[in-house]
């Protein structure tokens, strides 16, 4: 706590943003008198998934176009220790696919909550919806036959 302000922390890809990731980020401001959201630089999300669609300064962009942060930050690891001794966080809040992952923060005082996503909407989702949907486009396209032209005879 900070002059008896609560300082949440929440963190993420924030790729492709839809509702879910708003929903989580509502949930952290909920809890905050300040809010710090992280985004995960483009560099730390390739070492362990598929890189981000929409690259990290964009992504930046419109996690500050929000009301909802008071401060928006790059995030280069996922290691949080130093970052919440560093910016005073009392709490952490991040998605509930990366359950039991954060729970080291506990012993640095840390509140860490984590966000249940449930089902539904996420940017793999997202990707997955849209490839398949770009797959079967393309198989319908080489199964149709070619349109021929008639030669008009005179």
């Amino acid at each position: 706590m900070f002059k008896d302000k609560t300082i949440v922390y929440t963190s993420g890809t924030f790729d492709m943003f839809h509702y879910n990731h708003l929903r989580m980020i509502n949930y952290a401001r909920s809890l905050a008198d300040i809010l710090i959201v992280g985004v995960s630089t483009d560099e730390l999300v390739s070492s362990y998934k598929a890189k981000p669609i929409i690259p990290f300064t964009e992504r930046l962009q419109i996690i500050e176009a929000l009301k909802t942060p008071d401060i928006v930050i790059p995030q280069h690891t996922l290691d949080h220790s130093e970052l919440v001794k560093k910016l005073n966080i009392d709490a952490f809040v991040v998605g509930d696919d990366w359950f039991g992952k954060y729970d080291y923060l506990k012993e640095l005082g840390v509140q860490v909550f984590y966000f249940p996503y449930g089902t539904g909407v996420s940017s793999t989702n997202l990707k997955k919806t849209i490839h398949d949907s770009y797959e079967e486009s393309l198989r319908m396209q080489r199964s149709a036959k070619p349109a021929t032209v008639k030669e008009e005879t005179k």
